[in-house]
């Protein structure tokens, strides 16, 4: 406790923290109780354990897509125009969607950017999941 030096000199000017506490008491207290009432369960539909594995798919072989520095677009090295890559990445798609082939980009650094957006364009226009750049 703090006593003023001078005895009866003037009003004392340190704050009384007792209510204030017990104020803070209380309200904790009706928070700890009432905050278990609020809560309510969410249902959540978890998937469920499959004891078989799923069946052992090879993957298939990965198309090797080559751009050179002139623009030539080459699949798995044959000479390919742009307009027909869409129905090849398609044809690739469609033999079986859950198990599609990686495509693999090899780019030439002099190439064109405008010859790798219409590729990835029509990758993904076919809806290609597998993509990959091959780094040299």
């Amino acid at each position: 406790m703090a006593f003023a030096s001078n005895s009866g000199s003037g009003p004392m000017a340190d704050i009384n923290v007792t209510p204030l506490v017990d104020v803070m008491l209380v309200l904790l207290i009706i928070f700890m109780v009432t905050a278990p009432i609020l809560s309510y369960p969410i249902d959540i539909d978890l998937p469920q354990p499959n004891r078989q594995p799923p069946p052992e798919t090879e993957p298939p072989p990965p198309i090797k897509l080559r751009i050179d520095a002139a623009g030539a677009v080459y699949w798995n090295d044959s000479t390919t125009p742009i307009s027909a890559l869409r129905n090849m990445m398609q044809a690739e798609v469609e033999r079986d969607p859950n198990n599609q082939p990686t495509l693999e980009i090899d780019m030439n650094e002099d190439a064109r950017y405008e010859i790798l957006a219409k590729v990835l364009a029509s990758a993904k226009d076919s809806d290609m999941k597998k993509i990959g750049f091959v780094k040299k």
